[in-house]
């Protein structure tokens, strides 16, 4: 009898199970994402602007061409021009030639229609990266075989340690949401000096590229709210889904604006898997 209890209990707790639809918040009006990245290498550094679309919206993104945007150094005359490139979907500097100083703060200006949106960042010294290691692994528990790479170097910094390694395989970057590798110096930095493991596998005839950033802490809070919200599952735990704190503010106007402004040096280095003989 006491059997039967349980199985009617189980079969009324299953036949009670219905489909929840959480409201999500919707977008009120246009809605701007600007996302800036000013560096040390003309080749990274670009405006993209698009318009915000709703969680569940299909369509194609709708870019914005017509902005006025350029980059100052506040307290000076100084205005570092740029213009739309239909060929990239973004703005970017007239002068090739233009790029960021360590020790100068730079001021990202966006007009459009008649909003202005603007941003600051300080452009901060790079750290030192000495080498670049690989070593063969075999196959353990949640572990692939094969070649792991070791990144070594020196962050002598004892504040503003917020940093991002972007890894490029073979020309294509590893841009998922387990590709965000994040780290600050809340539990040290020691690990640096005695060789940092990105968590790859890879194979022999491989070509590895390691992109390092050195950021202000604004612009890592907004890539940890980017990759908690990448790892949200949509259950009925999870918190619903919600835009990273933009770093970009309203100057003028009465519209919201997303995205962010990264300024920032760029260490790059690669490593060839060389093909066992």
């Amino acid at each position: 009898m006491k059997r039967l209890w349980i199985y009617l209990l189980a079969i009324s707790l299953f036949s009670c199970q219905e489909e929840v639809d959480l409201p999500l918040a919707t977008i009120d009006g246009i809605v701007p994402v600007i996302e800036g990245t000013w560096t040390d290498q003309n080749a990274y550094n670009e405006v993209r602007i698009s318009l915000a679309q709703n969680y569940f919206d299909t369509t194609d993104r709708q870019i914005i061409s017509d902005a006025l945007v350029f980059i100052m150094i506040p307290g000076t005359e100084k205005r570092i021009r740029f213009s739309y490139r239909p060929e990239s979907l973004s703005f970017r500097p007239v002068n090739p030639r233009e790029v960021a100083k360590v020790g100068e703060t730079y001021q990202l200006v966006v007009e459009w229609q008649d909003n202005i949106f603007s941003s600051k960042g300080l452009m901060l010294e790079a750290p030192t990266v000495d080498s670049l290691t690989y070593q063969f692994e075999e196959e353990r528990l949640f572990r692939e075989e094969g070649y792991y790479i070791k990144v070594y170097g020196k962050i002598p910094f004892e504040e503003d340690n917020n940093y991002r390694i972007r890894v490029i395989e073979n020309d294509t970057l590893k841009n998922d949401r387990d590709d965000y590798l994040l780290f600050d110096d809340t539990f040290g930095l020691t690990f640096f000096e005695e060789g940092l493991e990105l968590g790859y596998a890879f194979d022999p005839g491989d070509r590895v590229g390691l992109e390092l950033y050195r950021m202000n802490r604004d612009m890592f809070d907004y890539l940890s709210q980017l990759v908690n919200l990448l790892f949200s599952d949509g259950g009925l735990f999870s918190p619903p889904p919600q835009n990273p704190d933009s770093n970009i503010k309203v100057e003028r106007g009465d519209t919201e604006v997303l995205g962010f402004f990264l300024v920032s040096p760029v260490l790059r280095e690669n490593i060839f898997i060389k093909v066992d003989k």
